[in-house]
């Protein structure tokens, strides 16, 4: 069994972190409004053979962005879980931006920072506003990466975004949000706008998250979900390209965990065992200097 880097997992305990987006009492609430903690995770992954762990920040309230960072940091020391980094939330068009981040530059944990960006309230445009680029070329500067999780019509906008900052490394979250829903000219947009941004060399593709698309839980079929992890792996190719379970946001499509890691290993089944395991492995040690 192939050794497994997960570079998207979720930690939360919800009596020490407000997460304003979980409503319990929405339909998605009643999966997520609960505690996942790293003993839940253990459990999740128990005989998948899931090795390391890249912490992804789950949209904390701001003022609870330091704290998620402080537990983190002493999460990866301790040495006793799998999770062995760190992605942080941070606002990179924030004033407090440049102080905030500057305290992980060289950090050996913090790889990078993240603003979920595919929620309602963004506005259009907002990742190409002056201030918001001139903090993700302060990434580029720190050494710290950037994960993009974006709505699908934007992709071209964070090409532009890409070009703007060519010394910051990005990553480009659950294939690009591709949906299980979209009609075929959604898709075959999807598809152009895959390929421009995969044309960017400081951005690499996470084949994650979509899965929380699917119609209906459970439902999805390897040739449902073919489509989007072939296109990504293919517009990036097999050194760019890192898998990320997004537990416990992937219950949303899936029963369990090992439902969506070997449904991914099914579609790429027939690929070279090299590229496999770039895929599930080396290419995140590489990126993340694991």
């Amino acid at each position: 069994m192939l050794p497994v880097v997960d570079t998207h997992q979720h930690l939360w305990n919800l009596d020490q972190l407000k997460l304003a987006w979980v409503d319990p009492k929405s339909a998605e609430g009643k999966i997520l409004a609960h505690n996942f903690t790293p003993t839940e995770y253990a459990k999740a992954t128990e005989g998948l053979n899931v090795v390391k762990a890249v912490y992804m920040e789950v949209d904390v309230v701001p003022e609870h962005q330091q704290k998620e960072a402080d537990y983190l940091i002493g999460l990866c020391k301790s040495g006793k879980t799998v999770t062995c980094a760190a992605v942080v939330s941070g606002r990179p068009n924030s004033d407090g931006f440049k102080k905030y981040a500057e305290q992980f530059k060289g950090s050996k944990y913090i790889k990078g920072i993240r603003q979920v960006l595919h929620v309602k309230d963004t506005p259009a445009g907002y990742c190409l506003d002056e201030k918001f680029v001139k903090g993700i070329q302060l990434l580029g500067d720190l050494g710290l990466s950037f994960d993009m999780c974006v709505r699908p019509a934007e992709l071209p906008d964070f090409t532009k975004l890409a070009a703007k900052c060519p010394n910051t490394r990005f990553i480009l979250d659950h294939c690009g949000n591709g949906n299980l829903k979209h009609t075929a000219a959604e898709r075959d947009q999807w598809k152009k706008d895959m390929t421009a941004i995969a044309a960017k060399k400081n951005v690499v593709g996470k084949v994650s998250g979509f899965i929380a698309s699917a119609p209906e839980r459970g439902k999805a079929k390897i040739e449902d979900l073919a489509p989007i992890i072939n296109h990504t792996m293919d517009a990036f190719g097999p050194d760019r390209v890192m898998f990320g379970g997004d537990w416990p946001v992937c219950l949303l499509g899936v029963e369990k965990y090992a439902d969506w890691l070997n449904a991914l290993k099914a579609v790429v089944k027939d690929r070279a065992e090299e590229h496999q395991k770039k895929l599930f492995h080396d290419n995140a040690v590489k990126f993340y200097g694991l």
